[in-house]
């Protein structure tokens, strides 16, 4: 189902404003028993009169757009190092997929390994002010670097540390308290019900598989 107006999202939508291959499907669609999650996560969020809110990045992400995503970010990775993808060695090349996957699934077509965000089960997204501004979390949303990973600021004592891993901290209590589970890796990414969700909480299995919608153009 798509994202219902108490959840905020960023617009223009990120990969769509790329030229990512959406056709006519919502980057915003999530499963319904996911969407009650959130609404969830986002009323005790709110607790104790807290004017903050969730602001969802990013959501559905069909396999075709999860291969434009992997290869826009293995080029920019390139293009950001001074670099020719079409001069790159073996080696060279090696090590920017790897940058790449620590952060980005691969975009798997086979059923018994989904893409998280092709499940409809995952999302991105951060905290927000009462007027949609987001919150300063020390690190972008997607940004292949260590600062990515959830605990990166738990031992910086500076005060700005603190308070990136404070707002952090919020985030995740918010999302956990209505089950879902963080990505290891990625101070951004929530899921419930697909695989990662599954392993982290020793669940047998995943509830939900990836989500059957054709891109029409």
């Amino acid at each position: 189902m798509e994202l219902p107006p108490a959840l905020l999202r960023f617009e223009p939508h990120p990969y769509v404003a790329l030229g990512a291959p959406y056709g006519r499907i919502s980057p915003f669609f999530l499963r319904s028993g996911v969407v009650q999650r959130l609404l969830e996560a986002q009323r005790r969020l709110q607790v104790g009169d807290s004017d903050l809110r969730l602001i969802v990045f990013d959501a559905y992400r069909p396999i075709a757009v999860q291969q434009f995503m992997v290869d826009w970010t293995f080029a920019d990775l390139v293009a950001r190092s001074g670099l020719n993808v079409e001069r790159l060695t073996s080696k060279q090349r090696l090590a920017f997929n790897e940058q790449v996957h620590r952060f980005w699934a691969e975009p798997s077509l086979d059923p018994a390994t989904p893409p998280p965000h092709s499940t409809g089960a995952a999302v991105d997204l951060t905290l927000a002010s009462a007027s949609g501004k987001p919150v300063a979390m020390g690190g972008e949303i997607d940004e292949i670097s260590e600062r990515s990973f959830p605990a990166h600021y738990s031992k910086d004592q500076t005060e700005t540390g603190k308070r990136f891993y404070r707002c952090r901290t919020l985030l995740l209590t918010a999302m956990a308290s209505a089950g879902f589970q963080q990505h290891p890796e990625e101070w951004w990414h929530f899921s419930y019900g697909d695989q990662l969700w599954a392993f982290y909480q020793q669940q047998p299995t995943a509830i939900y598989g990836q989500a059957q919608l054709k891109i029409q153009q």
